[in-house]
């Protein structure tokens, strides 16, 4: 299912290849996912060693949720009528 976020069964695939020492070409083959999803997920939750999926899944999850909006919002640039930004 390339496109979208990794299930919790692929990132277990993942550790389970890590373990047999499989590259990350070959581990993405087998989930039908590009080398670079396999690569970034692995680096991004703890490298090859350290690398554990049901913390990854949550870190995941956790990435995932939308942030709520600054408070007070955005302040709004004054337009000098030229295109120039006036704070600049």
């Amino acid at each position: 299912m390339p496109g979208g976020r990794l299930t919790q069964q692929e990132r277990q695939q993942i550790a389970l290849g890590l373990g047999d020492g499989l590259a990350y070409a070959e581990i993405a083959r087998r989930l039908d996912r590009p080398t670079s999803t396999v690569t970034r997920e692995v680096m991004r939750n703890g490298g090859p060693t350290a690398y554990r999926p049901d913390l990854a899944h949550r870190a995941t999850e956790t990435r995932a949720r939308r942030r709520k909006p600054a408070a007070g919002g955005a302040r709004p640039v004054a337009s000098r009528g030229d295109g120039r930004d006036a704070t600049a």
